[in-house]
């Protein structure tokens, strides 16, 4: 993911996420230790970040995804992104490659591909 977000970055694209984003992502690796926290915050100085979107989804978007991810969606809707990066299979792996309000969701990989061929 490291590699991935560093040859977006050079490719000239723009990299956001949300705190509820960054939140989780540090929930995530907690378990993990502390280099990967260090590696996590070293990554988001690289991000432009945003507040936490409270605005609820569109109910026909809300009802593909569990409550706990609707921000996600709902801050890449907000902020207007082209895509939503996400490695979370169990949840989004039926929306990869889908767009919801002009979002295309992906995975590290089909990101990948897509942008970097």
């Amino acid at each position: 993911m490291r590699e991935l977000l560093a040859r977006l970055k050079g490719a000239g694209l723009t990299l956001c996420a949300d705190g509820y984003a960054a939140a989780e992502a540090r929930r995530n690796l907690d378990e993990k230790g502390a280099g990967a926290l260090e590696a996590l915050g070293v990554l988001l100085t690289q991000v432009e970040m945003a507040p936490v979107q409270t605005s609820a989804l569109p109910p026909d978007a809300a009802a593909m995804l569990p409550e706990k991810n609707r921000p996600a969606v709902a801050a890449a809707i907000h902020r207007g992104c082209d895509a939503l990066v996400t490695g979370d299979r169990t949840h989004f792996g039926t929306l990869y490659g889908k767009v919801m309000r002009g979002v295309k969701i992906h995975s590290p990989r089909s990101l990948a591909e897509e942008l970097l061929k």
